[in-house]
């Protein structure tokens, strides 16, 4: 968690850095709009045309949760500033390497296979923006899924033959954001999602490959779901070890939430 907060401090000093780049470029833009809409000179430039469609990366998620979490989006400007955008990518958790993994005996090699997609629909504030979209702050409901199937082999102490896990975990998360867009030279948008809260559906399930005794296998869904609480922030606050240590799955509904930072380019 204190590598969490890190990225998060490092983020927000990002954003404040790009707010006062964002302003200064504010300035200039308003004063070369006021003078081509005086006629000072025959030959200002014209005003610049409407890109309506960005492509974007999430640089955040790999940084906060794992490299392997690549989600690659798209925006599109509707009428009266409103805008949708789609997001699709893969969705993956760090390795589990950790002290409590470790004792555990986790095998080195591990399988992936996760997705992410995610969507929102966003109201850029008239009032509060200067320019139109996608310029300035906004709002949006959203709505996220994510999946993971993940299978590890684990060397127990006590267990003659390695034991072999396939976890599999979906979130499915609705709720309401605030951000704000800046864009810079015409061709480069900087999307940041500030403050996201919403309501998620949580289902994590583990798979045993080799025959435990219930206790062994009470034990060793214990030790996965703390490894998990360790991995995924807010883990600990959703899913409980009861339930999952007695049967390897839970489903349950908690808070959720989303923050996210994306640069891409315009056309």
């Amino acid at each position: 968690m204190k590598k969490l907060n890190m990225y998060i401090f490092l983020l927000n000093v990002l954003f404040y850095s790009f707010v006062i780049t964002g302003y200064s470029q504010d300035l200039q833009l308003s004063d070369t709009l006021q003078n081509n809409e005086k006629g000072l000179a025959s030959n200002a430039e014209p005003v610049k045309k409407l890109r309506k469609n960005s492509i974007l990366i999430n640089i955040s998620n790999p940084l906060l949760i794992s490299s392997g979490f690549q989600v690659i989006g798209y925006e599109r400007i509707l009428r009266n500033n409103q805008s949708f955008t789609v997001n699709i990518g893969t969705f993956s958790l760090p390795k589990f390497v950790s002290g409590l993994a470790d004792s555990l005996g986790v095998n080195a090699d591990f399988k992936d296979n996760g997705f992410h997609f995610s969507a929102d629909y966003r109201f850029y504030l008239k009032k509060e923006n200067k320019y139109g979209a996608p310029r300035g702050v906004y709002l949006a409901p959203y709505y996220t899924y994510n999946h993971l199937n993940r299978e590890n082999s684990w060397n127990l102490e006590g267990v003659a033959d390695k034991v072999f896990t396939n976890l599999k975990f979906n979130i499915h998360t609705i709720g309401a954001e605030l951000g704000y867009q800046f864009v810079f030279w015409d061709r480069v948008a900087l999307d940041m999602i500030l403050l996201g809260p919403g309501f998620g559906f949580y289902n994590v399930k583990a798979e045993i490959g080799t025959t435990l005794n219930p206790d062994e296998e009470s034990k060793l869904f214990q030790k996965l779901n703390e490894i998990l609480a360790d991995k995924i922030p807010g883990y600990n606050k959703v899913i409980e070890a009861g339930e999952f240590s007695k049967k390897g799955s839970n489903n349950v509904k908690g808070p959720g939430f989303r923050y996210m930072v994306r640069i891409g380019y315009r056309f």
